[in-house]
């Protein structure tokens, strides 16, 4: 009984150690002109990434009891399904519950934090998941392009908010985090 309690207490030692030691992480950030509420009431709702993310075709709403669940059509026709897991402030937590990304067990996080300059914001996406179908660097590599493109399409929409807001002064803020123009 003892060897067994032993062998039990090992083995979910064990499992627990490799569930976290396979996880990925992906995480982007951008800046863009605009304080975390002003960019957060462009594209905040849990829906409204089909507005800023390049992806994405369409976004449905639905509710199953308190779960809310986004279906995002992508412009390729596929479909991702996502439950909505937590929100606070300029902020919301996610995760997949069907796609056709190579990934399980994804959770991600959007949110925005004021910048250390005056009237900027900062812009993060973190994902963490396992690969699924795919080697590991594969599936790191689609995650890491579809926060990217994310984050950028954020920016576009910050900027425009901006420059609606501030006509005479352009917002001189179209290179993205590595220096590359938009």
């Amino acid at each position: 009984m003892r060897i067994l309690k032993l062998a039990l207490a090992t083995g979910f030692a064990l499992l627990i150690a490799s569930g976290s030691a396979y996880a990925i992480t992906v995480k982007k950030r951008i800046e863009a002109p605009g304080l975390p509420p002003e960019v957060w009431a462009e594209v905040g709702a849990f829906c409204a990434i089909d507005k800023w993310h390049p992806a994405v075709a369409k976004c449905e709403e639905t509710k199953e009891g308190d779960v809310t669940f986004r279906t995002l059509t992508l412009k390729d026709g596929g479909k991702i399904k996502e439950k909505l897991t937590g929100t606070e402030g300029v902020a919301y937590t996610y995760e997949i519950v069907e796609s056709p990304l190579p990934v399980k067990n994804y959770k991600s996080k959007l949110w925005l934090e004021v910048d250390d300059e005056p009237d900027r914001t900062v812009i993060y996406w973190q994902s963490d998941f396992d690969a699924n179908g795919k080697p590991d660097d594969e599936a790191k590599k689609i995650i890491t392009s579809i926060l990217g493109d994310g984050v950028k399409g954020i920016k576009k929409t910050a900027i425009a908010a901006w420059d609606a807001k501030h006509p005479d002064e352009a917002a001189d803020d179209d290179e993205d985090e590595d220096g590359n123009k938009d």
